[in-house]
């Protein structure tokens, strides 16, 4: 928790820049960790709170994908523009498999798929670049890259069944996420409704209690159909994202992300550093493997940008690229859960985590310095400034 604190503070600490909390926490998970100063190990304790960070950081995302309210336009040209970045991360993985790299094809593949919107998405609004049209392409394209990895490696990463019992398991799993967000969304008996509102300001906060609850149930859901519970959690996400999608609801994210950004998703990237094998990727080989998935990455999702360049102009069109090539969290999942099931050797795990890690740092700083930053209008100062009063109201009591 001390690395958690420090993580966060330490991203804001200078004035100008804002480092990704999450590279932080991964580095001061690496220097706690066995490999350097040897101060914490991974037990059965900390393994269980990471795992539960793992499926807060997805049911998180299912909340972002409702909450952004991107238009579906976006959200289309993006969904293209991913299954153009997989055809060729496959071909990538394909080639890299065959060269000895010791990762199956579709592992390497999906994980170079990928796109960080959470971590994105605080550094387009701190340079003004949010509200543009350069902002709902990338919010399109980052949606899409973190919705489709996240279905793609549910089959993928399973294999408890065979491929056609898994997706007609993955159907029959769509078809109950679907039913429980109608039920959510109008069945909403008065008494239920007025015991949610009424102790939103109380210890009982039932609206949260049952926003874990769908969490928990759906994730349990995903494990017996022979799923990883990750699809379950950010199918959560989005059956919750659904029913507070409203002015009242907001208190309620609000607490939901407290607890996911301030408890568990620190500790699962902290333990990630923790048994981050840092010696493989200081090695002449790690170093050489992390910079080709880091030009890799730009590579199969960078090409994605292309769709946009009618629309964007070419300026735009090239900052995202490097915006959309910005991968690290499903990255770190994707390596976690493909160990686990022996598809990716941990050697190689460690230089794609390497190359995620680097294109947080580098590639949306290229993009802002290629786009420029836009000082938001008096209206946006004013909107931005009653939201957060009415949050500090609320988070003061």
């Amino acid at each position: 928790m001390l690395a958690a604190t420090l993580g966060a503070l330490l991203s804001r600490f200078h004035g100008r820049i804002v480092l990704p909390t999450v590279v932080l926490e991964i580095v001061l998970g690496i220097l706690i960790g066995p490999q350097v100063l040897g101060w914490a190990d991974v037990d059965s304790y900390l393994h269980f709170l990471s795992n539960l960070g793992l499926a807060m950081l997805f049911f998180i995302a299912g909340l972002e994908v409702i909450e952004k309210k991107i238009p579906q336009r976006a959200v289309r040209v993006g969904s293209l523009g991913w299954i153009i970045s997989l055809g060729i991360a496959i071909v990538v993985g394909l080639a890299l498999q065959e060269a000895g790299v010791n990762a199956r094809w579709w592992l390497l593949g999906v994980a170079l798929a990928t796109t960080a919107l959470g971590t994105l998405v605080p550094m387009l609004a701190d340079a003004g670049i949010l509200s543009t049209p350069l902002g709902t392409a990338t919010l399109g394209t980052g949606v899409a890259g973190e919705f489709w990895p996240i279905v793609f490696i549910s089959i993928f990463l399973t294999g408890v069944y065979g491929a056609v019992t898994e997706v007609l398991l993955l159907i029959a799993f769509a078809a109950v996420v679907a039913f429980a967000a109608v039920v959510v969304l109008r069945a909403r008996p008065p008494r239920v409704v007025r015991a949610l509102q009424a102790t939103v300001n109380t210890t009982g906060q039932a609206a949260v209690r049952g926003a874990i609850l769908i969490l928990a149930a759906l994730a349990y859901l995903a494990i017996e159909s022979g799923f990883d519970y990750v699809l379950g959690a950010f199918a959560a996400g989005l059956i919750v994202g659904l029913a507070l999608d409203t002015p009242e609801g907001e208190g309620v994210r609000i607490r939901l992300e407290g607890i996911a950004f301030g408890v568990f998703i620190p500790i699962y990237f902290i333990v990630t550093g923790m048994t981050f094998d840092l010696d493989a990727l200081l090695t002449r080989g790690g170093l050489a493997l992390a910079a080709l998935f880091l030009a890799l990455l730009m590579v199969t999702r960078g090409s994605s940008a292309l769709l946009w360049r009618r629309e964007l102009g070419e300026q735009a069109t090239v900052g995202l690229a490097f915006f959309a090539a910005t991968g690290l969290p499903l990255i770190v999942a994707i390596v976690t859960i493909g160990e686990e099931r022996g598809a990716i050797d941990p050697s190689v795990g460690a230089s794609l985590v390497g190359a995620g890690m680097l294109s947080v740092l580098i590639y949306p700083l290229v993009a802002i310095r290629i786009v420029g930053r836009r000082e938001p209008s008096g209206a946006e100062r004013k909107e931005e400034k009653e939201q957060f009063g009415d949050f500090a109201e609320e988070f003061l009591g």
